[in-house]
């Protein structure tokens, strides 16, 4: 939305397949989805679980630039910065406990998930009050 005159990806030296971190992203209705799911279970059993609720693919952080340049029409203004202290090159969850015992499984993939994103900010530049 331009609030920032350049944004800075931390990091390109990575072995990773551009250099830029990995990272788990997840569209909020998945989210929203996987906790409906989690309620249901808790309905009708007793005890606690713990589930890993992510999108399961790694996306890297030129991925999520690139999605979101397609997003919104614009080339966005990056520039690669050094690492941050203690950044992990790959980092994502594996959901499959989710997937078997919620029945959850993450519909959207990155390009929804940054257009959607994208969309909600442009109406609204200053959040929601």
């Amino acid at each position: 939305i331009g609030r920032l005159p350049q944004l800075t990806v931390f990091g390109g030296d990575y072995d990773t397949k551009d250099g830029t971190c990995i990272r788990d992203y997840i569209h909020v209705v998945d989210l929203a989805k996987a906790h409906l799911c989690a309620v249901a279970k808790i309905l009708d059993t007793t005890g606690i679980e713990a589930y890993n609720i992510g999108n399961g693919v790694g996306y890297s952080v030129l991925d999520i630039v690139h999605a979101f340049e397609k997003a919104s029409g614009k080339p966005l203004n990056y520039v690669i910065g050094d690492r941050r202290e203690g950044d992990l090159p790959a980092f994502y969850a594996d959901a499959t406990k989710a997937n078997t015992e919620l029945g959850w499984k993450a519909e959207y993939d990155i390009d929804k998930m940054c257009a959607d994103t994208w969309n909600f900010q442009t109406k609204n530049p200053e959040g929601i009050k």
